[in-house]
C-alpha cells in the first residue's frame, strides 16, 4: 500500500445539513421495556408485507437514533449507535414518510447532529419510491422507508480506495441497528439494495 499523509486541511466535514430546510423536532424516546438482545436476534426477520398502520413520531425518532445517532459524548467526541472505520462516518440517512402521525408526508434528512429532520420535499411518494427500488411495491406499503446515500470523500480522505470497502461495512452495521431497533418496537422491516 502506498505510503498516505493525512491532511487535516480538508478532512471533509461529519455532518451533512440542509440550512434552507425546515427542521422539525424528533422526541427523545426510551423503550419502556427493552427486550433482551437475544430475545431481539431470535425475532430479527425480514417482512415485506406490512400492516396499514402508521408509526408514531416518537418510534421514528427511535429509529433514527438507535440506527445512526450519537449515544454519548466523551472529551468532546461524538461516539454514534453504529461503529464507522477511522470515525468519518460517511453514511447519510433520508427518510420518505409514508404514513408517520404527527408527520406531513415527504422526503426527510435526518440531521444526526441536531437529532432533527430536515424536510427536503412533501408529498407523497409511494410510487416513486417503489419504481425506484425496482417495483418493490412492500416500498409503497411501509410507513416510512429509510434511504442510505454515502459521502465517499468523508471515508476516502484517509483510507483512499479502501473506503469503498469501509463504506459497505459501515452501511451494514447501521442497517442490522436498525433491523434489531424495529424488533425492539414489534415492528417489521426489510433492507435491500435495490435502490
Amino acid at each position: 500500500m502506498q505510503k498516505h499523509r493525512l491532511a487535516w486541511s480538508t478532512k471533509p466535514t461529519l455532518y451533512k445539513e440542509y440550512p434552507e430546510a425546515q427542521k422539525i423536532e424528533l422526541p427523545s424516546f426510551e423503550l419502556a421495556q427493552a427486550p433482551s438482545l437475544d430475545q431481539t436476534l431470535k425475532q430479527r426477520k425480514s417482512i415485506r408485507d406490512f400492516q396499514a398502520r402508521p408509526i408514531s413520531k416518537d418510534q421514528l425518532s427511535y429509529l433514527l437514533w438507535a440506527s445512526t445517532g450519537i449515544q454519548r459524548i466523551e472529551d468532546g467526541y461524538e461516539f454514534r449507535t453504529a461503529p464507522s472505520a477511522g470515525a468519518l462516518y460517511p453514511i447519510e440517512t433520508y427518510v420518505i414518510a409514508n404514513d408517520v402521525r404527527k408527520l406531513e408526508a415527504g422526503v426527510y434528512h435526518y440531521s444526526v447532529r441536531t437529532h432533527q429532520l430536515e424536510q427536503l420535499k412533501q408529498g407523497d411518494f409511494r410510487r416513486q419510491i417503489a419504481r425506484a427500488a425496482l417495483g418493490q411495491g412492500m416500498c409503497a406499503t411501509a410507513a416510512a422507508i429509510f434511504v442510505w446515500s454515502a459521502i465517499f470523500a468523508r471515508c476516502k480522505w484517509k483510507y483512499g480506495q479502501r473506503a469503498y470497502r469501509y463504506i459497505y461495512l459501515d452501511v451494514g452495521h447501521i442497517a442490522e441497528n436498525l433491523a434489531l431497533a424495529a424488533v425492539s418496537l414489534n415492528l417489521g422491516s426489510c433492507e435491500v439494495g435495490a435502490l
